[in-house]
């Protein structure tokens, strides 16, 4: 047991170009979607976001000496933080694809959801 106070959460300090927290972590890609596209790079990554965000995840847990892969429902924050995660790995590659509803991010997304509708049947093991 911790004898100190637990560390509040720390927010940081909202962009003051487009006074957004989201655009503040994501800097260099809203750079890159502004010279490609013509339209406001801050509603392009929101639908961007919006796309990728899994309501589903797997996790493994350990039972009989067998890991099984159980699925789990997962709040927004923790889905928009995988989502962000997903979209930094992609926007390497193709900035705009997410946006559109292809590309890198979409396809772990569709993914993560295909393994947890496989492994339904363990869904009990929670």
């Amino acid at each position: 047991m911790s004898r100190r106070g637990t560390a509040g959460k720390k927010t940081a300090k909202s962009n003051p170009i487009y006074r957004n927290l989201l655009v503040n972590m994501l800097v260099n890609p809203v750079k890159k979607i502004q010279q490609k596209t013509e339209t406001n790079p801050l509603s392009v990554l929101r639908q961007a976001i919006r796309g990728v965000t899994p309501g589903i995840a797997v996790k493994s847990r350990r039972v009989g000496g067998a890991t099984h892969q159980v699925p789990i429902e997962i709040g927004s924050r923790q889905g928009k933080a995988l989502a962000i995660r997903w979209l930094l790995g992609a926007f390497r590659k193709r900035p705009v694809d997410a946006a559109k509803g292809c590309g890198d991010a979409i396809r772990k997304k569709e993914e993560t959801h295909k393994i947890a509708e496989a492994n339904i049947a363990f869904a009990h093991f929670r």
